[in-house]
């Protein structure tokens, strides 16, 4: 089973060091994840369960583990994912499965250290 604490600590410090090199355009990319993200027609919850299911159809571990914690911090229960994860195995057929599999250890990993 994977670590998804530490790929999530892993991107953002990849996205860090990125900062570094190429300031404007991850402050750019910055700018578009918030706006993006915030609450509007849809709120921000809903944004971050698709943002969530998205990752799992493109099977993206580093967006799986940042919108795990993402999708939790917004208030998304559990049951709420597990349909998402069906939505995103309807799209992306048997390789969605694999990955909403992960998904799901991934929010159960970041819900069981929030609850600690």
């Amino acid at each position: 089973m994977k670590n998804f604490s530490t790929l999530a600590k892993e991107y953002h410090d990849g996205m860090g060091q990125l900062a570094g090199t190429i300031p404007e355009t991850v402050s750019v990319f910055q700018n578009l994840v918030g706006t993006a993200l915030q609450d509007g027609a849809l709120p921000a919850k809903t944004k971050e369960l698709i943002a969530f299911g998205i990752a799992i159809s493109v099977r993206c571990d580093g967006c799986i583990a940042h919108h795990a914690r993402a999708v939790l911090d917004a208030g998304a229960t559990r049951e709420e994912v597990a349909e998402m994860i069906g939505v995103a195995m309807l799209m992306g057929g048997g390789p969605s499965s694999v990955y909403g599999v992960e998904a799901m250890q991934a929010y159960d990993e970041f819900a069981k250290a929030k609850a600690a």
